[in-house]
């Protein structure tokens, strides 16, 4: 708490507070000045700090919402129509997350503590979104939130939006699905992960002098496939949901892009790969996006294991020794290229340096493949530094 972690937790407390769940409560502890904090008495985390003593009400709320959106002008262009406004603790009101779509914004509150505020937010929100040109204030529940009483999709003010809407990422425009898609629509956080894919392809094809072939391991909607499609590659999308891929095919088609040039497969990655080895395919970069496989820390072991099956699995389909020739060179083409791999992890409870042990030579069966980059969240997901929660996100490339 003296060094800003939002979180305490209800082992934290000898006994709990006689108070119902959602309730503003001070706290205090040796050397440090009192807190505002939300009490929740069913959470394992028994209270979310909100910063120095002060009443929680439409004031605070304002003042917190117009610094996040302040933040978000700085790096944030008009090539861009989707990306997050607020990010929980990493914009200091814990549990609020809230994602633009176009002219659609949507709420979505992480625990019964602060989802007791929630018309308290929609109507602070109210006077601030519609000067930023938004519209419409979407709710969704996480499914742990759920009750049977509780629905996933609810509007809170504006005119009804539709089930799947326009947007764009640095001028790249895709669908998003808002009725039925993933978190609050769509996995802003690799934005820019997936710009890097696209300007990652477009060089590799100048280099190669051919469309780079590209599999999309987990593909959910297909974004890093379309940017890489848009790059010039001849891309292979795997994924468990079929409905994930005709999302993933509109938005081929809203790009401007053939998606029957393009391979879409609803199969088990694990089988897929196994397969693609036993038919001889390789591909020159291969992405793995999977969904966080150490959802604990009861998990954790489990799922570190889980990454090294996927990723020594994964670089068995990587391209080898392809043929490049440096740029005003003669001759003969040099045996120089190794496909690019590029492994990402949601998961908090596993840290950059647990993932990177994922992704050495014993686990990957090779000794050819070293890191170039490695990537955390965007601009738009600001964490704080006492917050290694908020770093969950982990993006690894390797040559």
């Amino acid at each position: 708490m003296r060094r800003g972690h939002p979180w305490l937790f209800r082992e934290a407390f000898p006994r709990p507070l006689a108070e119902t769940t959602g309730t503003p409560v001070t706290v205090a502890v040796e050397g440090a000045p009192p807190q505002l904090g939300l009490w929740d008495s069913v959470s394992p985390i028994a209270v979310r700090l909100w910063g120095p003593v002060r009443p929680f009400d439409e004031a605070l709320l304002e003042e917190r919402f117009r610094q996040a959106f302040r933040l978000r002008e700085l790096f944030i262009g008009e090539s861009t129509t989707a990306y997050r406004l607020v990010n929980g603790e990493g914009d200091r009101m814990p549990g609020v997350v809230l994602d633009r779509y176009a002219d659609v914004a949507v709420l979505r509150l992480d625990g019964a503590a602060i989802g007791s505020h929630r018309k308290l937010l929609a109507r602070v929100l109210e006077r601030l979104l519609p000067p930023l040109g938004v519209r419409t204030l979407l709710s969704r529940v996480a499914e742990k939130d759920r009750s049977e009483e509780a629905v996933d999709r609810a509007l809170l003010w504006g005119p009804e939006a539709p089930t799947r809407i326009a947007v764009a990422e640095h001028g790249m425009p895709f669908y998003v699905d808002l009725a039925s898609g993933q978190k609050t629509g769509a996995f802003l956080d690799q934005r820019e992960n997936r710009k890097r894919i696209g300007d990652m392809t477009a060089l590799l094809a100048a280099k190669l002098g051919r469309a780079p072939k590209v599999l999309n391991l987990f593909s959910y909607a297909g974004g890093f496939s379309l940017a890489a499609a848009r790059a010039g590659a001849t891309t292979t999308s795997v994924d468990i949901a079929a409905a994930a891929h005709a999302t993933a095919q509109a938005s081929f088609k809203l790009a401007g892009l053939d998606p029957s040039a393009h391979s879409f497969r609803t199969a088990d990655v694990f089988v897929f790969l196994e397969g693609a080895v036993a038919r001889g395919e390789r591909f020159d970069i291969v992405i793995c996006d999977p969904p966080s496989f150490a959802p604990s820390e009861k998990t954790k072991e489990r799922g570190l294991g889980a990454y090294r099956k996927l990723h020594r699995a994964a670089v068995s389909v990587l391209a080898e020794n392809g043929s490049v020739r440096p740029s005003g060179a003669r001759g003969t083409d040099e045996p120089t290229f190794n496909g690019i791999f590029c492994a990402a992890s949601c998961s908090s409870h596993v840290s950059l340096d647990e993932f990177h042990e994922t992704l050495d030579d014993d686990t990957l069966g090779r000794s050819d493949l070293r890191v170039f980059a490695a990537y955390g969240p965007p601009e738009d997901h600001p964490t704080l530094a006492s917050f290694p929660e908020g770093r969950y996100l982990k993006f690894v490339a390797m040559r």
